[in-house]
């Protein structure tokens, strides 16, 4: 049974940083992503990374802020706009089908989600 178990985040002040942790088991995924929601909108990816080749991509608002590993998200130099409600996915796919534009739906498996807050 597939279980993605997520820890981390909270609250912390412009500029400063925290790191979620997203422990997956029961299955070996070749692709990692980190969503975010924020208020009244959808999911969105910010990060991927695929176990191939370990190559990884990050959407343009967070990328040299944010950095994924295969447990992790770091996020740096933290700003208002990055306070949302970040969730972990997972799927076996082809190197092209895991990218940023594969949306929510194209994810089986995810964490519970974990609230990051940013203050100004």
């Amino acid at each position: 049974q597939v279980h993605l178990v997520q820890s981390g985040g909270g609250s912390a002040q412009s500029g400063g940083s925290l790191r979620l942790s997203c422990a997956i088991s029961g299955y070996s995924f070749n692709c990692i992503a980190w969503f975010r929601q924020q208020p009244g909108e959808g999911r969105g990816p910010v990060a991927i990374r695929r176990s191939g080749d370990l190559s990884t991509d990050y959407a343009d608002s967070v990328k040299g802020r944010f950095t994924i590993s295969r447990e992790y998200l770091q996020m740096n130099n933290l700003k208002p706009e990055d306070t949302a409600m970040y969730y972990c996915a997972a799927k076996t796919s082809t190197y092209e089908r895991c990218s940023l534009t594969s949306g929510e739906e194209d994810y089986p498996y995810w964490g519970q989600g974990t609230q990051v807050t940013v203050s100004a």
